[in-house]
C-alpha cells in the first residue's frame, strides 16, 4: 500500500515539476500550445469518464443529451471558424484525423503521393504511419529546398504519371503555404481526391494569416485541435463538400473507423475553444506569425543560420535553423543546450540530413510564447538568449535566470475570456 501510495505521489510530484519546467521557461516547441482556463474547466470535468459513440441525437448510449447540446455547438462553430460546410470534431489527434481520410477516400493497396519524412512530411503521411497502416502506395514529391516546398512542376508532373488515388498536401516542418491550387488541379484531372494535412497551421488557417485550402482544391483538411489552433489535444475533420455521400463516409470513417468514444471532455474543451477562436482567432494568428518572422530575422540578426532567408524566412509560426554539418547530431546539441536554460524546442531534419535522431537542425515555434502575450521586441530577446548560449557559450546557469525573469512578465494566456 505504502509502495503504490508513494509512486501515486512520484507521479504528481513529476507532473507539477514539469508544469514548473515550462511555465518559468520559453516552451517553443511547434507542435504544442496551452489550453485557456475556460477550456481547462471542460476538460477537467465529469465528461473525462463517459461515453458517447455515435453522433448528437444518434447514440448507442442513454445519458448523452447534454453531450448532445456540447457536439452540436461545436459542430456549427467549426463550419463557421473554418469556413466548411461539414466538421467532424470528434478525432482523438491529428493522427487519428488523416486516418479516418484515408480510410474514407482510399482503400488497401491504393496509390497516394505526399511530401517525404525527410523533407518534412509527418509521420503519418508515410509508410511507417498512417499510409502504411492503410496499405497504400506511396509516393513522394520531389522536393524544393530552397523554397522549403515541392517543386511545383515536378509534383503536378509526378501526380499525373502516378495517377493516384489520393493528393496529400501538408507537413510536420511548414514555413510557407503549400502550391496546393496547382497539385490539386493536376490531381482532380486524375480523379484523385485531395487530402490537406493542416495540423500546424489550422489556427492561421482560421485566421486568415495562412492559406485557404478548401478554396484551394482540397476535398478534405485534417488537423490538430493543439497546436496553432489553441485547443485541448485533439482533431478535427472539415470539408466544403455538400456532397451528402461524402460526408457520410467522413463521418463513418470517423466512427466506428478510427474511434470508438472519443474523449468527451476534449471534444467540449474543443467547443469552448471554437467559441475564444471567434473571439480572437484573427489577432492570435496575426500575432503569431508576426512574431515567427521577428523571431526569424532577430536569430539572423545574431548570427544564425536561418534557413529560407530570399522567401524572408517564414510565413507561418515556425522557424527553422541549422546548427552544423548534416547529419552532425549538431541540432540535438543544441536543443538539449537550450533546455538547460529553460527554452524548450525540438532538433529537426534539414535538407540534407537523414538520420532522424541526429540531424543539423532546429525548428522553433512561437504559437505558445505568442499565447502567453509576447510581441516582436520579446522575440528580439529571445534571440538574443539563444546567442549567448549555442554562439557566445555563456554559461547556461547565467542565462537561465535572464530566461526566467523574461517569462516571469508573460504568466498568463491570452487571446481567450476571462475565468
Amino acid at each position: 500500500m505504502d509502495g503504490a501510495r508513494d509512486m501515486a505521489e512520484a507521479v504528481l510530484n513529476a507532473v507539477e515539476a514539469s508544469g514548473r519546467h515550462y511555465g518559468t521557461g520559453l516552451p517553443m516547441i511547434a507542435s504544442e500550445n496551452v489550453i485557456s482556463p475556460l477550456v481547462r474547466r471542460a476538460v477537467d470535468s465529469d465528461l473525462h469518464g463517459r461515453y458517447a459513440e455515435g453522433l448528437p441525437g444518434k447514440r448507442y448510449y442513454q445519458g448523452c443529451e447534454d453531450f448532445d447540446t456540447i457536439e452540436s455547438l461545436a459542430i456549427e462553430a467549426a463550419k463557421r471558424v473554418f469556413n466548411a460546410r461539414f466538421a467532424n470534431v470528434q478525432p482523438t489527434s491529428g493522427t487519428v484525423s488523416n486516418m479516418a481520410a484515408l480510410k474514407a477516400l482510399t482503400k488497401p493497396g491504393d496509390r497516394i503521393t505526399a511530401v517525404s519524412t525527410a523533407d518534412g512530411g509527418h509521420i503519418s503521411h508515410a509508410r511507417m504511419g498512417a499510409v502504411g497502416l492503410r496499405g497504400l502506395d506511396l509516393t513522394t514529391y520531389p522536393w524544393d529546398a530552397e523554397r522549403m516546398e515541392p517543386d511545383v512542376d515536378a509534383a503536378c508532373a509526378l501526380i499525373r504519371e502516378v495517377e493516384p488515388s489520393m493528393a496529400l498536401v501538408g507537413a510536420s516542418v511548414f514555413l510557407f503555404p503549400m502550391p496546393l491550387q496547382e497539385m490539386a488541379d493536376a490531381a482532380h484531372e486524375v480523379g484523385a481526391h485531395v487530402m490537406y494535412d493542416g495540423a500546424h497551421v489550422l489556427g492561421l488557417i482560421a485566421g486568415g494569416a495562412f492559406q485557404d485550402p478548401l478554396r484551394e482544391g482540397a476535398d478534405v483538411v485534417t488537423g490538430s485541435s493543439h497546436k496553432t489552433f489553441p485547443g485541448p489535444q485533439g482533431g478535427f475533420l472539415l470539408s466544403d463538400s455538400d456532397d451528402e455521400q461524402l460526408q457520410r463516409k467522413l463521418n463513418t470513417a470517423v466512427f466506428p473507423g478510427t474511434n470508438s468514444s472519443y474523449h468527451l471532455h476534449h471534444v467540449a474543451g474543443k467547443a469552448v475553444a471554437l467559441a475564444e477562436f471567434e473571439a480572437f482567432g484573427v489577432d492570435y494568428a496575426h500575432d503569431t506569425v508576426a512574431n515567427a518572422k521577428a523571431l526569424a530575422a532577430a536569430l539572423a540578426a545574431e548570427g544564425f543560420d536561418v534557413l529560407a532567408e530570399d522567401r524572408g524566412y517564414t510565413a507561418s509560426h515556425q522557424v527553422l535553423t541549422r546548427h552544423g554539418t548534416s547529419d552532425s547530431g549538431a541540432g540535438r546539441h543544441a536543443a538539449a543546450l537550450l533546455e538547460t536554460a529553460g527554452i524548450v524546442t525540438n532538433m529537426n531534419m534539414l535538407p540534407g540530413d537523414t538520420k532522424a535522431m541526429s540531424p543539423s537542425g532546429l525548428r522553433l515555434g512561437t504559437q505558445e510564447l505568442t499565447r502567453h502575450g509576447m510581441g516582436p521586441s520579446e522575440m528580439e530577446e529571445v534571440a538574443a538568449l539563444y546567442r549567448r548560449l549555442l554562439i557566445d557559450g555563456e554559461d547556461a546557469t547565467r542565462v537561465r535566470l535572464d530566461v526566467r525573469e523574461l517569462r516571469s512578465g508573460f504568466a498568463d494566456v491570452q487571446y481567450c475570456f476571462e475565468a
